[in-house]
């Protein structure tokens, strides 16, 4: 039998990232290959907070939104590999590039974000990552970006 963690659960997430309703943004990782690559599935409802007004009678969720789920998926990644759950991990933004938006996703979607390291190993305080966020197969969301892990 193996140790090598390959999914996070909603507990598992939870016990990595600090972020809680209304701004947890990722309800399980799949295919987790160690700090390389993981997949975040977000199943979208109208019952987040933020389709009251983006924008009403048109619900669409927010840029900003995706690229935090994709941020949010590369910390789980991350702290699952690394064994960081339990240890009050934060993790802060420090650049977003080359992001695009290509599709609305909207109530009823299913968001997968593909998320690729691009640079990073244990012990480096500082990552870099590339996410894809689709919806059936559709793009919905690209960019770079580079966190701060800090414990």
């Amino acid at each position: 039998m193996s140790d090598v963690v390959t999914t996070a659960d909603i507990d598992l997430i939870q016990r990595i990232l600090p972020h809680r309703y209304p701004f947890l943004l990722v309800d399980k990782v799949v295919d987790m290959n160690g700090t390389q690559s993981a997949v975040g599935i977000k199943n979208v409802t109208m019952n987040e907070p933020h389709f009251q007004g983006h924008f009403p009678g048109a619900p669409i969720m927010p840029g900003v939104t995706i690229i935090e789920a994709m941020a949010q998926t590369a910390g789980v990644m991350v702290g699952t590999a690394l064994g960081l759950a339990d240890k009050n991990m934060l993790i802060y933004f420090m650049a977003i590039d080359g992001c695009k938006f290509r599709r609305k996703v909207v109530p009823g979607d299913v968001l997968r974000m593909d998320i690729e390291t691009t640079r990073g190993k244990e012990g480096a305080k500082v990552w870099k990552f590339k996410g894809v966020a689709t919806v059936d197969g559709e793009l919905a969301a690209q960019a770079e970006f580079t966190a701060m892990m800090d414990l």
